[in-house]
C-alpha cells in the first residue's frame, strides 16, 4: 500500500511524532516561533484520549507536565526562550525527581523578547546549564520536517527509558519549514515506554536502581504509593542529607546518562571519508553547511559534514574522530559567541584550526556565508 507524503510544517510534525511516541497530556502557554505544536496539540489530544491544557503561564505549564507524568502519562510541553527560562526551576525538579518528559524548545532570537519572531541558535548553553547544581540533560535538534517527527519520537524514548526530562532544541527556521513528509505506519518507529515496578507494594523504592542502572516508576494513583521530592532525597524518595548519600546521588544522575552514551549521542556524517575540511553544524545550519559542502567540492575542496543530531552530551568522541582527520574546521551557528564552537575547540584544542561562521541579526546563515570562511587564507 502506496502512503501519500504531505506538505508538513515542523512545528505539526513535532505534535503528531508526540503523539506517535504515546503522549497524552499537554501542558502549555503560547508563545512564538512554539505555538503551532500547542495549537496541534489542541486539535489532536481529545481525538486520541489525551488532555490539553493552555495554563496561565510557562511555570505552570511544566509543573502540570510533572505532574502528569508521575501520574503515568507521557507528557510535554513547548516554548520558546522567554518562557524556557520561566521552566528552568521546575525543570530542575524533574531532573532531581528523575521525572520523564520532553521540553520542546523553539529557539528565537533574543536576548530577552528580542526578535521574536526570527530564528536563532543561541540557547544551546542554557539548554545544558540553565538549572542550578550538578546535573546532566539530554538535548536532541532536528534539522528537517521529518527529523522534527521522528526526534521527538526519540526524545520520548530517551526519557522513558532513562527517567529523564529530554530537550528537542529546534529552531524557528525548522520549526516553521514546511517539507513533503510520510507519516509513519504504527509500529514502523520503535516507541519506549517507562519500566514498571514488579517488586510487592511495601518493598517498592521509587529511586533504587535496578541491574540497568535505572529505577522502576510506578504511577501516582496506582497500588504503589511513594514519595518525590526535589530535596536531596535517598531511593526510598524522602529527604536525605548525609553527604555519602548526596555524593551516590548527584553521580547517579550523571552515571544512568553516562552508562548509555554510545545509545543516546546521534550525529551523522557526510563525505567524510576523504574530507580536507570539516563543517560541524547542527539544526537548520546543517542544510546550509551540506549545501556548502557541495558546491566547496565543485571548486576543488573535499569538504565534508559532521551533522550533530544529539547536542547534549556534547558528541566529543565523535568530532574528535572526524576533527583529528583535517587541519581546518569550520562551525556555523546562529549565535555570537560560537557557542558550539567553544566545545569543538575544547575536543579537538588548539593544533586544528577552527573557524566559525556567526549571525545573530535574525537571519539565515546561507551557504554563500560557509564558504566565505572557508575561503580565508
Amino acid at each position: 500500500m502506496q502512503r501519500e507524503a504531505k506538505l508538513v510544517q515542523g512545528n505539526h510534525a513535532i505534535a503528531e511524532g508526540a503523539i506517535y511516541a504515546g503522549a497524552r497530556f499537554y501542558a502549555g502557554y503560547p508563545i512564538t516561533p512554539s505555538s503551532e505544536i500547542a495549537e496541534e496539540c489542541a486539535r489532536l489530544m481529545p481525538k486520541v484520549g489525551g488532555v490539553y491544557m493552555q495554563m496561565e503561564d510557562e511555570i505552570a505549564s511544566i509543573a502540570a507536565v510533572v505532574g502528569a507524568s508521575l501520574a503515568g502519562a507521557k507528557s510535554f510541553t513547548a516554548t520558546s526562550g522567554p518562557g524556557f527560562s520561566l521552566m528552568q526551576e521546575n525543570l530542575g525538579m524533574a531532573v532531581m525527581g528523575e521525572v520523564p518528559c520532553v521540553v520542546i524548545e523553539v529557539q528565537r532570537s533574543g536576548p530577552s523578547t528580542g526578535l521574536a519572531t526570527k530564528p536563532a541558535q543561541s540557547d544551546i548553553m542554557q539548554v545544558r546549564w540553565g538549572r542550578h547544581g550538578d546535573q546532566s540533560i539530554i538535548a536532541l535538534s532536528p534539522s528537517s520536517v521529518r527529523e522534527c517527527f521522528t526526534l521527538t519520537v526519540q526524545a520520548f524514548n530517551f526519557a522513558e527509558k532513562y527517567r529523564v526530562p529530554v530537550i528537542l532544541a529546534a529552531d524557528e527556521i525548522v520549526a516553521h519549514m514546511r517539507e513533503n513528509f510520510t507519516h509513519p505506519v504504527p509500529g514502523e518507529i520503535e516507541v519506549v515506554d517507562r519500566k514498571k515496578p514488579s517488586v510487592p507494594v511495601e518493598t517498592y523504592r521509587p529511586f533504587e536502581p535496578e541491574g540497568d542502572g535505572i529505577a522502576p516508576l510506578a504511577a501516582y494513583g496506582s497500588e504503589y504509593v511513594f514519595h518525590v521530592t526535589s530535596s536531596m532525597h535517598g531511593d526510598d524518595g524522602y529527604s536525605n542529607n548525609d553527604p555519602a548519600n548526596a555524593e551516590w546521588k548527584v553521580a547517579q544522575l550523571h552515571q544512568k546518562i553516562d552508562r548509555y552514551r554510545d545509545e543516546i549521542v546521534l550525529t551523522r556524517s557526510f563525505d567524510t571519508e576523504d574530507m580536507d575540511v570539516l563543517l560541524v553544524a547542527f539544526g537548520a545550519t546543517t542544510r546550509a553547511a551540506r549545501a556548502a559542502a557541495v558546491e566547496a567540492r565543485k571548486m576543488g575542496i573535499k569538504a565534508g559534514v559532521l551533522q550533530l543530531i544529539t547536542v547534549w552530551p556534547f558528541p566529543d568522541q565523535e568530532i574528535a574522530a572526524a576533527g583529528n582527520k583535517v587541519k581546518t574546521v569550520i562551525v556555523p551557528e546562529m549565535n555570537y559567541s560560537g557557542q558550539v564552537a567553544g566545545e569543538v575547540r575544547r575536543v579537538l584544542g588548539p593544533g586544528t584550526d577552527i573557524r566559525r561562521v556567526n549571525k545573530y541579526n535574525g537571519q539565515i546563515i546561507t551557504p554563500r556565508d560557509i564558504i566565505k570562511v572557508l575561503q580565508e587564507n
